[in-house]
């Protein structure tokens, strides 16, 4: 099928505004400034960690990398042999290209990374391994699996351009004084010449498709600026203090030169595309290019990535996009929904954003649909393992491992293999960490810092996750070990000029040879002890957090004004000092701390809020609106910042933008209650709407039922704290479960009432201690050892106690309804039950502490439990506000039952047990 409506999607990896624009306005980019005029334009917000692999299969799927399976630049190789560099077949999630191929769209796919193998979609893709070159022009073969259909790969191969045919007129633009250079000593005009001639590898097989093929989508991917600008962006101007006077002659221009170079080939991509074409061209992310140069990378894999910038770029033209306009607030994920909406195809519900409907003349929004990975019919997909390529995957990885992305793995193996999977799993934690989902960060984090103290990185990132989620004693804690244990390891100044003499001793003695192992592992020294210099910098910086969070705001402006002594970087410590004064409402000094920051970093978010709350908290609701928009504008997901944009709006009298406001807050951070007390508030009293009014305060009514929070009843708790785990799980069983007597038969009891099937074997009945029944089954007393019963369970509920929860097996999905009481009701009903049946005892105190132990360790394994859901649901309130429960029931259940009848099971006769205290 072919369908008029065309787009071309272009990515050029690192692409910055803060190169392109002194371009353009000298007119060095005029290809980029006719897309710019006749579309729109932006800042687009990277992800972290700001890793390409992971952000650009996020642009191809619209999904966070914990969704999507792609986890850094390498992954465990599945033979167990090693790492490898990261493939296609990790990914678990349809990209925009399976998606248009299930729908009958002409697709093609030239170099996004990772594509490699390539997939076998509806037209032609080349891998991001087509183009690479390792090997002199006559022992240049392409990897297998580099072309789909393979019948073409031999025509592909012929349009590639070796480094080795550029000639000095292709490579002077960039380098005009490259006679200057003894390339005996130094390899970067090779290196200069082999990204070039990657770029127009990549660029000669997308005309030529577009020339020859029918095509509905296309995409093109560069990685050539990243690359480049790793190698040269110390070069460009202005000039760093390390850098020497003829090093920056005679590389100065490489950058621009890069820039200009995309720009003719935007231009030729441009010339083949009609007025019914959408052009969208981005980048994963920006690279400082000014004073915020990174003068020194950390020693840790994919350091480079610290001379990354949080904004890309994004500009689209086309039918029906709004045109010489400015566009705020994109991200990464938003492209593949843009793109579908587009096609007028469906947005999956899964994805985790929407499309940039601003952008479009008419702001119609699409349809959706539970998830694109549901929808049967053929993608392209691979299948999994078999189409991993080891040839190609050893040559990529040799790359990776030259630009300073990966660590050389070595000779041991196995070393390589663990390294690659906690690689992964910090990854991952950063996925976590940059989407404000610190209670998964945390045990990932915690288990690799417990593996290597001594790696900064995992401790720094833990520390930062304790203190979001208030874990205030942890932190301390953490924070002692680490503050105690880096000096130890930091080597002397004395020692460090001692390495340096003896590498460049090494390196003059034999510079071919400059790589060696020997003088490698010397660096690293130093890169590792310099890290730890800066960590332990971060880690005065966290003390003031820590001081902060306890509300000790004047002991930390104390302790502020020591470090400054000895802090080489004004900015952390300023931005830390303007924090500060915002924690003692000294607003003015704030308010000029935040000022004078953004004149230092201008597109730094959090520095447009902190100034919007000192302007809030003097009454300059103006002022405060324009900075909290910039907030936004900069970073979308920024929750706080849109409630504080709803607060000046909201002062301002303009309700209805203030409810807009304070709804993408929620949008972003469902549980906080000042934006949901704001919109009640709005709803009742300024924009009257009696629907939206009752459902916020009906979120906060369930809320009160499934955490605990009156005090009198938490007490014996001991400030535990329960957090529901939503998953969209399928085909679960339904438990019901809790410590033994708090609950858990009245809530069988509403579970069937429900319509939800029992299982149960009814061998227990019922008796004075549960006159209704105990709906228990026999099978989970001996679940350890039996599980094989379960198989019964599908689309039914059964009650096993909190305990025996550990046992389940991992080939089903879990529902939990977990009930909560008070320990020591629970105590004393199982003491009433003892004596009701002749079993005398004394009052079981040391029963108390097991039984939180207990608690905390079902919260914990529920956690890491990728097929469990669990929702708790408070037993005291539940007798109080049985319509409260009966509704979370209902939803939960997707009960055709009435709320009423569901809250008639409630018996409060049976409440016999009540904590007075």
């Amino acid at each position: 099928m072919s369908n008029k409506k065309k787009v071309l999607l272009i990515g050029w990896d690192a692409a910055d505004w803060k190169v392109i624009n002194p371009l353009m306005d000298a007119g060095q980019m005029p290809a980029l400034e006719s897309l710019v005029n006749q579309g729109v334009m932006g800042n687009i917000a990277t992800l972290d960690p700001p890793f390409s692999p992971m952000l650009w299969t996020s642009i191809a799927t619209g999904k966070t990398a914990d969704k999507h399976g792609i986890l850094g630049f390498t992954e465990p190789d599945p033979e167990g042999i090693g790492m490898r560099p990261i493939t296609a077949s990790s990914r678990k999630v349809k990209a925009i290209w399976n998606i248009l191929t299930q729908k009958g769209y002409k697709t093609h796919v030239v170099g996004w990374w990772p594509s490699h193998p390539v997939e076998p979609i509806n037209g032609i893709m080349l891998s991001n391994n087509f183009a690479k070159c390792n090997q002199a022009p006559d022992k240049w073969a392409m990897p297998d699996k580099t072309v789909h259909p393979e019948n073409l790969s031999r025509f592909f191969s012929e349009l590639r351009i070796h480094p080795s045919e550029l000639t000095q007129e292709h490579l002077l633009p960039f380098v005009p004084k490259a006679d200057k250079i003894d390339q005996s000593k130094d390899n970067r005009i090779y290196q200069l010449a082999k990204s070039i001639a990657e770029a127009s590898s990549y660029h000669a097989a997308a005309t030529w498709i577009m020339d020859n093929q029918e095509w509905d989508f296309m995409a093109v991917y560069l990685d050539t600026i990243d690359h480049l600008c790793h190698g040269f962006m110390n070069y460009h101007p202005p000039k760093m203090k390390n850098i020497s006077e003829n090093e920056f002659e005679v590389y100065k221009d490489v950058i621009n030169s890069t820039y200009r170079f995309h720009d003719m080939m935007l231009d030729t991509l441009l010339k083949k595309t009609d007025e019914d074409t959408t052009v969208i061209l981005i980048s994963d992310h920006g690279f400082h290019s000014d004073h915020l140069r990174p003068s020194f990378i950390p020693s840790e894999p994919a350091g480079p990535a610290y001379q990354h910038r949080d904004y890309g770029i994004i500009c689209m033209k086309g039918p029906g996009i709004k045109k010489d306009e400015r566009i705020y607030g994109a991200s990464l994920m938003n492209i593949t929904p843009t793109i579908l909406n587009i096609y007028g195809l469906p947005i999956g519900e899964d994805m985790d954003a929407a499309p940039l409907v601003q952008a479009f003349e008419s702001n119609s929004f699409p349809n959706m649909i539970p998830s694109w990975d549901e929808v049967d019919g053929y993608s392209g997909m691979l299948d999994g393992e078999k189409n991993s390529d080891p040839k190609a995957n050893f040559e990529e990885l040799k790359q990776l491992i030259e630009l300073g992305y990966v660590e050389d793995p070595g000779e041991n193996v196995k070393e390589a293999t663990t390294k690659a999977f906690a690689e992964q799993n910090y990854n991952l934690s950063r996925v976590y960490l940059g989407s404000n989902r610190y209670d998964k960060a945390i045990p990932l984090l915690e288990e690799l810092q417990k593996k290597d103290p001594t790696e900064s990185r995992f401790a720094l990132n833990l520390l930062t996750a304790y203190l979001e989620t208030n874990l205030i004693e942890k932190a301390e804690s953490l924070h002692k070990e680490c503050t105690e244990l880096y000096p130890k390891l930091v080597l002397s100044n004395e020692n460090i000029e001692k390495l340096k003499e003896e590498i460049n001793k090494s390196i003059e003695q034999d510079p071919i040879n400059s790589e060696d192992k020997l003088i490698k592992e010397k660096q690293e020294k130093i890169k590792k002890s310099l890290t730890l210099r800066m960590a332990i910098v971060q880690l005065k910086l966290i003390e003031l957090d820590i001081l902060i969070h306890k509300n000790k705001f004047n002991e930390a402006l104390v302790r502020i004004k020591e470090i400054s002594k000895s802090m080489p970087d004004r900015k952390l410590l300023n931005t830390k000092l303007a924090n500060l004064h915002l924690g003692l409402k000294n607003w003015k000094e704030a308010e000029a701390l935040f000022i004078n920051l953004l004149k230092i970093d201008p597109e730094n978010p959090k520095y447009h809020d902190g100034l919007a709350i000192a302007y809030l908290n003097q009454q300059k609701y103006e002022d405060a609106a324009g900075s909290a928009l910039d907030a936004v504008g900069l970073m979308h997901f920024f929750p706080y910042a849109h409630f504080h944009l709803g607060e000046a709006l909201f002062q301002l009298e303009s309700y209805e933008h203030a409810a807009n406001a304070y709804e993408i807050s929620l949008q972003q951070i469902p549980k906080y209650g000042k934006s949901r007390n704001r919109l009640i508030e709005i709803y009742e009293k300024h924009l009257p709407n009696a629907e939206k009014l009752a459902s916020h305060i009906a979120y906060f009514e369930s809320e009160n039922s499934n955490v605990t929070t009156k005090k009198e009843e938490v007490q014996a708790i001991n400030d535990i704290e329960f957090k529901n785990i939503n998953r969209n799980l399928k085909d679960s069983v339904f438990i019901v479960s809790g410590l033994p007597r708090s609950g858990t038969s009245m809530m069988m009891q509403m579970m069937e009432t429900a319509g939800i099937q029992v299982l149960t074997d009814g061998i227990r009945k019922a008796d004075e201690n549960n006159p209704k029944g105990y709906y228990e089954h026999e099978g989970a007393k001996s679940l350890a050892r039996n599980k094989v019963w379960l198989k019964d369970a599908q689309g039914k509920v059964v009650k096993i106690i909190a305990q025996q929860l550990k046992h389940l097996p991992e080939k089903y999905n879990y529902n939990i309804i977990f009930m909560l009481r008070d320990i020591r009701e629970i105590i004393a009903s199982q003491h009433a039950m003892l004596d009701r049946e002749g079993k005398k005892s004394a009052y079981p105190l040391a029963l108390e502490n097991s039984f939180r132990k207990s608690l905390l360790q079902i919260t914990e394994w529920a956690k890491k439990r990728h097929n469990v859901a669990i929702t708790f649901i408070n037993h005291a309130n539940t007798i109080e506000q049985p319509l409260v429960t009966a509704s979370i029931i209902k939803e939960l259940t997707n009960s055709k039952s009435t709320i009423e009848n569901l809250a008639c099971v409630v018996d409060k006769k049976l409440y016999r047990q009540k904590n007075k205290n």
